[in-house]
């Protein structure tokens, strides 16, 4: 059982790992056909499914933001649960 001074250490780390991926792009990359090599980011825009262009030189940086975005994701539920622990054990915030 972690006391609230480690609770509270991990979730300052956790913050500042956080910060670190703040440059992120929620979608997929994909590309229109096998022909033609044009690359698009798949999204939700207000529930609804859009394709957008991405220019060939930009793929890269555009797969890096959207892998930031799955470990922003999996950063904020460890955040979650360590925040959940601090609230149990009774820590101000």
């Amino acid at each position: 059982m972690d006391s609230i001074f480690s609770l509270r250490q991990k979730r300052d780390h956790l913050i500042r790992r956080l910060t670190d991926h703040m440059d992120f792009l929620i979608g997929s990359v994909s590309t229109k056909s096998l022909r033609t090599p044009a690359f698009n980011l798949t999204t939700k825009v207000e529930g609804v499914t859009k394709s957008l262009y991405i220019p060939r030189d930009l793929v890269p940086l555009v797969r890096r933001m959207t892998a930031r975005h799955k470990t922003f994701k999996t950063l904020i539920k460890q955040l979650h649960k360590v925040n959940w622990q601090l609230v149990r054990r009774g820590a101000r915030f």
